[in-house]
């Protein structure tokens, strides 16, 4: 495919950065990586959701909007093309799960006013993983934030982005099961990555492969 804006995303502890990274590293491309640690409230937000969903959520939105515009909107003659770790949808499928109606109503009014000026990606890819593989990976990296993580909010956030899939028909979205794929440590697995990102060609909406 020809791309210039490639994203890859999946849930929380999914190992969309690192993939990301890892592309990135072999077509020297520009690199967009989204600046979660930099949010004041997204460790008040673990601890307490009812009370920072709002604020955590409105930061997001801003810092994402500020990025992605500072990032797509200038041309990189010196990069093939830009690789990214998320999507701005993203802010709406994490939103839903997690604000209270009458929030997210006035939250997706913000939303929408911003969305339609975004850039859309040539290819949306989303890496899959059970729900107890997520929290495998989330506690072996750490983050004492991400303790509070529960599955049941993990599997909300799933059913968030594949309720997107289903209507969003502007581009493709491909979707690789990685359940049995190891592709930080099997080079191999990488390549199959790889090639099932660049070396075919899908058609607006979803396909999904299992590696």
């Amino acid at each position: 495919m020809n791309l210039n804006y490639l994203v890859i995303e999946g849930n929380i502890g999914a190992g969309k950065t690192t993939l990301a990274q890892m592309i990135s590293e072999r077509y020297q491309t520009k690199l967009v990586l989204e600046q979660f640690a930099d949010n004041p409230f997204l460790p008040k937000f673990y601890e307490n959701q009812e009370q920072y969903s709002f604020p955590l959520e409105m930061a997001f939105l801003a810092e994402r909007y500020n990025q992605l515009n500072r990032e797509l909107s200038h041309l990189d003659l010196f990069s093939p093309f830009t690789v990214s770790d998320y999507y701005f949808m993203k802010s709406l499928i994490f939103a839903q799960n997690t604000l209270q109606p009458d929030e997210y109503n006035l939250y997706r009014q913000f939303f929408t006013i911003i969305y339609d000026k975004m850039p859309k990606p040539d290819l949306y890819v989303y890496i899959h993983k059970d729900t107890d593989l997520l929290l495998k990976n989330i506690a072996l990296r750490g983050r004492s934030y991400e303790t509070y993580i529960t599955k049941e909010y993990l599997e909300k956030i799933t059913q968030g982005y594949f309720g997107y899939f289903r209507q969003e028909s502007d581009f493709p979205i491909l979707i690789i099961d990685t359940n049995d794929v190891d592709f930080v440590n099997l080079p191999e697995h990488f390549n199959k990555m790889v090639q099932s990102i660049f070396e075919k060609t899908y058609s607006k909406g979803i396909t999904r492969i299992l590696l």
